[in-house]
């Protein structure tokens, strides 16, 4: 806790370089991903589990919150992927590192150029879903409420993270602690991991690309729900505008005999779990290097919230959407919008 205070006082203090200013961006940044991610592997996930959860869960995200949300989560990935990006390079060329806080403000330009015209296409969903006549909008209350469950995963979570933590510390001692994360310090395990921050982070780039791409500019979370619309990467129509059948479309949409975008997502899910999770390790072993026990229970936290993301996502992407899935969701939204 000590390390926190002290990050956020002198990173107030700090004038004049802006290495600082892109070190706090970039962990702020990846902390907002990592828990769109949790929020939306799981919401997708009803989609196969629990069609009833999905319609209620996409209707959250068609309000006036997520859809502010939504253009601060577009400017964190993009931001993000960017900077990330400036850092591999640099640690694969040392010798480029003078040009650092050149290349920092490279990034700023870059993430402005890339977000107008995404911003401006992102805009025309919004207007367009909102210039509909009665359209429905959840209530500020009932999209609070929604998200709940997901505040009593994460607290589940950290009880668990510590009793393990608690355990292993009184039958280990304090001798199992990670290493520093760097490439040329630590266990065999932590210069892995080093290497793969940066490995998978270029190789997420494209891919996290293509998906803003298609769900956020080329067809929005709005146009989930129209009847009749198609189904952005297939060549199938939504018909009954429900998000179930957009899903079940896109997962099931076979290219040369290959589940295309079922493997997309496979990859996508995989590489961003295993980067955002190990990115949230860092953080917050960061801060509790003074305290053992919660150092230890961070390190768990993360691992077996990365894991359970990846098992709840995977089975997901591998399980059948049918028709009376479809069907349970047409009835999920008449009774949302009547009620």
């Amino acid at each position: 806790m000590a390390s926190l205070v002290l990050t956020i006082r002198e990173t107030l203090r700090y004038r004049g370089a802006i290495g600082q200013w892109s070190w706090v961006l970039h962990r702020l940044t990846g902390l907002g991903v990592v828990f769109f991610l949790f929020l939306h592997v799981i919401d997708t996930s009803w989609a196969v589990f629990a069609p009833a959860s999905y319609v209620k869960a996409i209707a959250a995200y068609q309000s006036p919150l997520f859809t502010i949300g939504e253009f601060g989560l577009v400017f964190a990935v993009v931001y993000h992927a960017l900077n990330g990006l400036r850092i591999s390079i640099f640690d694969a060329r040392p010798d480029l590192w003078k040009y650092q806080q050149r290349a920092a403000y490279y990034v700023l330009g870059g993430t402005v150029i890339i977000l107008v015209p995404v911003f401006i296409g992102m805009m025309g969903h919004v207007i367009k879903h909102y210039s509909e006549p009665e359209v429905f909008v959840l209530p500020l209350t009932e999209v609070l409420v929604e998200q709940l469950p997901f505040l009593g995963f994460m607290v589940a979570g950290a009880i668990a993270a510590l009793v393990v933590s608690g355990i292993v510390g009184a039958i280990r001692g304090n001798n199992d602690l990670p290493a520093v994360s760097v490439k040329n310090n630590g266990s065999a395990i932590e210069k892995f991991w080093w290497s793969f921050m940066r490995v998978s982070g270029v190789l997420i780039i494209p891919l996290v690309f293509g998906h803003l791409a298609m769900m956020h500019i080329l067809q929005g979370v709005f146009d989930m729900t129209v009847a009749g619309a198609p189904v952005v990467g297939t060549n199938a129509v939504n018909v009954s505008g429900t998000a179930v059948e957009f899903v079940a479309h896109r997962w099931n949409f076979l290219w040369n005999g290959v589940a295309i975008w079922k493997v997309y997502d496979i990859a996508l899910l995989v590489l961003v779990t295993m980067h955002g999770f190990n990115g949230l390790r860092y953080v917050l072993t960061d801060y509790t290097m003074d305290n053992p026990l919660l150092r230890r229970a961070s390190a768990y936290l993360t691992l077996m919230g990365g894991v359970a993301l990846i098992l709840v996502g995977g089975l997901a992407l591998l399980g059948t959407i049918d028709q009376e899935m479809i069907n349970m969701a047409i009835e999920a939204t008449r009774a949302l919008v009547e009620h």
